[in-house]
């Protein structure tokens, strides 16, 4: 687990033992292998023995996810892989991490989702949107979220306040100041009650 001691990043075990000495900036979670660290004010990854695997040279980064990262270059987001390459060139004015083979990415000032060769596969048209989970995903129309399908269709219709994203068939979604759980076809499996 990333910990800070003394301005700086390192990691540690289960027994608070360190794995790797504070030395960084900023230090992100391990996923596929990598973890995202900040140093000398560039992003890069290191391997879980703490030895450099892609050197900091980004303006920013995102965890790992399904193989590739987000990073950023120039005010722009694309992907990269495992190795550093740059497989989907930064383009894109926001991005989100790969969930179930799409990642949400900004054009202008909507939100929709490629895969992982950067082909659109949902044109930007969402004022916001989650992640992929379970086939859906929220997304915003105006003020209100539903959920879209990976072709971009609306399966459940913008109702809620807000809304996140599935876990274990069902979906946490505010109404009214109070949050509740629908299932896929976007009934509600237990009725807004709850105040978070």
């Amino acid at each position: 687990a990333a910990v800070k001691f003394g301005g700086r990043f390192g990691y540690v075990d289960a027994q608070g033992r360190y794995t790797i000495n504070p030395q960084y900036d900023a230090a992100g979670p391990f996923a596929n292998g990598r973890a995202a660290i900040k140093l000398k004010g560039r992003h890069g990854f290191i391997d879980k023995g703490g030895v450099v695997a892609i050197s900091p040279q980004f303006d920013d980064a995102l965890t790992f996810a399904e193989g590739l990262a987000a990073v950023e270059l120039g005010g722009r987001w694309g992907f990269i892989d495992l190795s550093g390459k740059i497989v989907i060139n930064p383009q894109f004015e926001k991005i989100g991490s790969f969930a179930e083979g799409l990642a949400a990415v900004r054009m202008g000032k909507r939100w929709g989702f490629i895969d992982k060769n950067g082909k659109i596969v949902v044109n930007p048209q969402f004022d916001d949107v989650g992640n992929f989970a379970k086939g859906l995903a929220p997304a915003r129309v105006g003020k209100l979220w539903g959920y879209v399908d990976a072709t971009g269709q609306l399966a459940i219709n913008p109702q809620f306040d807000d809304a996140g994203a599935f876990a274990e068939d069902l979906a946490r979604v505010k109404i009214a100041g109070r949050w509740g759980f629908i299932d896929k076809s976007g009934k509600y499996a237990i009725n807004p009650q709850f105040d978070e």
